[in-house]
């Protein structure tokens, strides 16, 4: 009804100013009674004022809304009772025009803070930054807890930190996947990081994600070295044991008369010695290998929840003859009495003994050699820690140290942290070492609670 009020009156306008020209021509023109002008110049004018007004009032209006949308201002109401009726319609098509808008700005607000929730509670890093400028645009706590780094304002500013990941980071292409290697507190982490790009307001930003792929790529490294086990096992046992018998017999054999009497004594006494060497290498790679055999035969868990006091005091009482004997001090910190952990007390045992056994050579030439056994519940994980004293290991040794043969003592199998590793990932955990040279060592293993 408004609406068709508003054309009726715009269109009286149109026909007054169209009457007024028409009667100004006639009189001019074709009449040529000059005195009338007095009456229809002021109806034109009159007529022509009106028209600018209303165009200038709706124009005005239009410019008020279209600086409300410029500083994106929705909240501004047009007030539609108190307009002059030719410009309620106007007025409720800019309200309905800022109804909608603060719709869509409601929604866009709440798919933000949603998607910002999002990428703050994922366990990837994620970082985005303008890559002509390196300006960071974002960055969540994932990013900043994995490579521990608590601002960033520039991308450039990586560089004085991490200079080796700043510059995979730098070269990384859109659609690349690189797996990149930090230091963090002294121990390795392991990072699947990919790129992409996003144009956004004529710019360039590169996305960066960070994925933690340590304990996966442990995983699999062991699941790798399990395999290539038994197949070594296998066949060097299927080769060997036919050799060490067989050198049984020989020297069975050489014992007899008819061969005694057609040989020598030093012809004898040589055959001899080469066949003892090798029934005896035979026999000690045999040896070797069955030991390695033990890494494979772990593959069901007996578990119980037992209490980690107990589980201390009797590693204490094992361990006690040992440490009192090399001087070395034990400390044990348990803040709960009451922790307890759900694993197999026996595979367990063998683990912290392992490490234990460890510790101690490496502070048996310190002047104070301390070890100390440490239990805590942190980020909804539960920590035992084996820390030393000791004579520590240099960087390029930690990412080693697990690997199945590798010893860093000469009497060593490289067996044992080799076990270790197997265990916590049977328990769904892992272990990791931090190690400073000259100042110690610590093992940190991680259960989940």
């Amino acid at each position: 009804m408004i609406f068709n009020r508003y054309e009726w009156r715009l269109v009286l306008r149109v026909l007054l100013l169209f009457a007024a020209v028409t009667a100004t021509v006639l009189v001019i023109f074709v009449l040529r009674q000059y005195l009338f002008l007095v009456i229809t110049v002021p109806m034109l004018t009159y007529s022509l004022l009106d028209l600018i007004r209303f165009n200038k009032k709706a124009q005005d209006e239009v410019n008020q809304f279209v600086e409300s949308i410029h500083y994106r201002d929705f909240s501004r109401h047009f007030d539609v009772r108190k307009a002059p009726n030719e410009l309620k319609p106007l007025r409720k098509g800019f309200n309905d025009i800022n109804s909608t808008f603060k719709v869509i700005s409601r929604e866009r607000e709440t798919q933000y803070h949603y998607l910002q929730k999002i990428l703050e509670l994922v366990d990837t890093g994620i970082i985005s930054y303008e890559q002509e400028t390196g300006e960071i645009g974002w960055i969540n706590e994932s990013f900043k807890n994995l490579v521990g780094i608590p601002y960033l304002k520039s991308i450039h500013s990586l560089e004085k930190r991490e200079p080796i990941l700043y510059a995979d980071v730098i070269n990384l292409k859109p659609g690349e996947a690189k797996v990149m290697t930090i230091t963090r507190e002294q121990q390795q982490v392991k990072m699947l990081v990919t790129a992409s790009i996003m144009r956004s307001e004529d710019k360039l930003n590169k996305l960066i994600a960070f994925q933690n792929v340590s304990e996966a790529l442990d995983e699999t490294e062991s699941k790798a070295w399990s395999k290539l086990l038994n197949v070594m096992t296998h066949e060097i046992m299927n080769s060997v044991a036919p050799i060490s018998s067989l050198a049984d017999t020989l020297k069975n054999r050489l014992q007899a008369p008819d061969i005694t009497d057609n040989l020598q004594n030093v012809d004898l006494e040589d055959i001899e010695l080469g066949i003892d060497t090798i029934k005896r290498r035979s026999e000690g790679l045999l040896k070797f290998t069955e030991s390695y055999r033990s890494l494979n035969k772990i593959t069901k868990l007996d578990l119980n929840r037992v209490m980690v006091r107990d589980m201390f005091e009797n590693l204490n009482s094992l361990m006690t003859p040992t440490l009192e004997k090399k001087n070395i001090e034990l400390d044990i910190i348990l803040r709960d009495p009451a922790l307890t952990i759900e694993a197999d007390i026996n595979l367990l045992d063998q683990v912290l003994i392992n490490l234990l056994v460890n510790a101690i050579e490496a502070v048996k030439d310190r002047e104070e050699p301390q070890i100390i056994l440490q239990a805590e519940q942190q980020s909804g994980k539960l920590l035992l820690k084996v820390v030393d004293n000791g004579v520590g290991m240099p960087p390029e040794l930690l990412d080693k140290i697990f690997i199945p043969f590798f010893s860093t003592r000469k009497t060593g199998s490289g067996i044992g942290l080799s076990l270790c590793k197997q265990i916590m990932l049977l328990h769904k955990g892992n272990i990791q070492v931090q190690s400073t040279e000259g100042k110690g060592s610590a093992f940190i293993m991680t259960f989940p609670v």
